[in-house]
């Protein structure tokens, strides 16, 4: 019996992760016979778990909304209590858990009936946050990101770049990052055949979303590390490092840049910018002793630099 009832939340499990398991899939998963699969799949029905099943060599189960709220032991309040603190936190009103939150959200959106899904978006509609800086995505569009991650299909959606230009682009979605109030979709993007970032604010979903695709490896073991090397390389062109004759606790607290210990007289700076000229000039005003390490060309900017100075 123990055996059976923690193979059924396995299963239950399953089917929550992804839209469409085939018996197959879910055997292999389980370790044990499709026959098996189906008595488990019937017991899950018996306890109010709508679990939908399709016929033929494309079928297999889909966990779906019932005309009631499955047995997850919550009640009708509850229930809307939890998704409207799940769409506040993925709004990023608690720093660390917004993506945790809208995992949460998703899943528990999927099997949400028609009437509290109403009351809840109700809710939402009607409530008004003060002192909220930055961008905002609406919970929804987070969500229906999330499903197409989660469901391996193609995304449909207007974007808007940085200089205000509007274009329809079509994008594998792999996952959703969040950095500070932003979401950033990372994504496979379709036209250009190369992996993309997206920010979420930006997107306007188009209906329905375009075909299954097979998922990729993604850009990087760590894709949060990817977003914010991207991030910094876009925002921020220019890269320099200095080999500074002082100590790193001297220099680190009087400038905006990653410095790394050498030994207790030496460090290295590194600063990243847009203007190669700022940086010649925040670096020259540290008052310490310093050598350009890249790029070269710094050192032609420092010289004139100097020389301004010199015959003030």
């Amino acid at each position: 019996m123990l055996d059976t009832s923690a193979r059924l939340l396995r299963l239950l499990s399953l089917l929550q992760t992804r839209r469409d398991w085939s018996s197959a899939d879910l055997a292999e998963r389980l370790g044990v016979a499709p026959r098996t699969v189906r008595r488990d799949v019937e017991r899950l029905r018996s306890l109010g778990y709508p679990v939908h099943s399709a016929p033929g060599v494309a079928g297999g189960y889909r966990l779906g909304a019932g005309a009631e709220l499955p047995p997850l032991l919550l009640d009708d309040e509850e229930a809307v209590a939890v998704a409207v603190g799940l769409r506040t936190a993925a709004n990023g009103t608690v720093t660390g858990i917004e993506e945790t939150s809208l995992r949460a959200l998703a899943k528990l959106e999927q099997v949400l009936p028609a009437r509290l899904r109403h009351r809840v978006n109700t809710l939402q509609t009607h409530t008004v946050r003060i002192n909220r800086d930055g961008p905002t995505v609406d919970a929804d569009v987070l969500t229906r990101i999330a499903a197409a991650c989660r469901d391996r299909e193609q995304l449909r959606f207007d974007y808007t770049g940085h200089g205000g230009e509007t274009a329809c682009r079509r994008a594998d979605p792999h996952s959703l990052v969040t950095k500070g109030s932003r979401w950033y979709l990372v994504a496979w993007d379709a036209d250009r055949r190369d992996w993309r970032t997206f920010r979420a604010d930006r997107m306007s979903l188009r209906t329905p979303n375009g075909p299954r695709f097979a998922p990729r490896e993604p850009p990087a073991p760590d894709v949060a590390a990817w977003v914010q090397h991207r991030l910094a390389h876009d925002m921020w062109p220019f890269e320099a490092r200095f080999l500074l004759h002082a100590p790193a606790e001297r220099v680190a607290g009087g400038v905006s840049g990653a410095v790394e210990p050498l030994d207790g007289e030496r460090c290295v700076l590194t600063l990243r910018g847009d203007d190669p000229h700022l940086m010649a000039v925040v670096v020259a005003f540290l008052d310490v002793d310093f050598e350009v390490l890249e790029p070269v060309e710094l050192k032609e900017r420092l010289r004139a630099l100097g020389s301004r100075l010199i015959s003030v």
